[in-house]
């Protein structure tokens, strides 16, 4: 418990007992003075109750959301997606940034826990695992981090992307201490996976900000009328995707990590769109899933936005 919180905490307690109180203190009204002490009490009811909802979404916002964990179920369905490959189940992480607020070794070890526990055929991850030092983070190395993420399971397997910030760091470093704890990178790099018999492809893309997504190169290596899904951090490259690729997967956004009701994102994370702050998008005539992730970067605070783990299940639309 932080001196912050707790200031805060007492804040909040303050202002709620200055409300109470308020609410029953009788006005006494004289015949002079009667009207002007009604509304100087509705002034200090209003006031208070602006206060309150501050003091209590700044709270939230700093100290509670950013320690929230959910699972998150979404079925996509797709007119390219063989009924083979139908009921697919993936587990989607993003933007962990091991040693952001709330983000420690054993915060990493329940995300793992509860990844396993949905039982997902596949794991895909879309980088941001670093973050930088800070007021309220510090750098947590890849040699330490990486064999706390070594027990996730899955019987396809374990691949990730690399973020900007993992790149910002040192993405070859990264990339090793992920790989020698069974967490397969690809880097403008494709595999086939074998699913009841039909190929799946994954086909990795490199960060946009940090590296040059190769998209022709990867893509146009996989045989025409095989299944692919691209994964990468940056949702602005969807509109570059060929329509081949049936799914597109990715992180960084964060869902604008502040979200307020009726108005949305504070801050736009797309440059190319805002449909690529969050969830699924289908453009084109193929789809996109944006993941919000689960740790924070730059301010240390999550609104509306909760962190989150992803199952998808994909299935064919035919």
């Amino acid at each position: 418990m932080t001196v912050a919180f707790v200031v805060t905490i007492a804040i909040f307690l303050g202002l709620l007992l200055f409300f109470i109180n308020e609410v029953r203190r009788p006005v006494r009204v004289t015949k002079w003075e009667g009207r002007g002490r009604v509304w100087a009490k509705r002034l200090r009811l209003v006031l208070a109750s602006i206060l309150l909802l501050a003091v209590g979404a700044a709270g939230w916002a700093f100290f509670i959301e950013p320690n929230r964990l959910i699972v998150r179920h979404e079925t996509i369905r797709m007119q390219q997606w063989p009924a083979s490959l139908s009921n697919l189940r993936v587990a989607v992480l993003s933007d962990i940034h091991v040693g952001s607020s709330f983000i420690d070794e054993n915060k990493v070890r329940l995300i793992v826990q509860r990844t396993n526990e949905l039982q997902p055929d596949l794991i895909l991850i879309l980088g941001d695992y670093i973050t930088g030092n800070g007021r309220t983070s510090h750098t947590v190395t890849p040699e330490v981090f990486a064999p706390w993420l070594k027990e996730f399971r899955a019987p396809l397997g374990v691949y990730s992307v690399l973020g900007n910030h993992d790149w910002w760091y040192n993405g070859g470093r990264v990339r090793r201490a992920l790989e020698a704890n069974g967490i397969k990178v690809l880097e403008n790099e494709m595999t086939k996976i074998d699913v009841r018999g039909t190929p799946l492809w994954l086909a990795g893309l490199a960060d946009l900000w940090t590296r040059t997504p190769r998209i022709p190169e990867t893509i146009d290596g996989i045989p025409e009328g095989d299944t692919i899904i691209a994964l990468t951090h940056n949702p602005d490259i969807f509109p570059r995707i060929p329509q081949r690729v049936p799914l597109m997967i990715a992180g960084h956004t964060h869902g604008g990590q502040i979200r307020l009701p009726l108005i949305g994102p504070v801050v736009q994370p797309s440059r190319v769109s805002a449909a690529y702050t969050r969830g699924h998008v289908v453009e084109n005539g193929h789809d996109l899933f944006v993941t919000t992730g689960i740790g924070t970067s730059i301010v240390p605070v999550r609104f509306g936005v909760t962190p989150e783990i992803v199952l998808l299940t994909l299935t064919s639309a035919g």
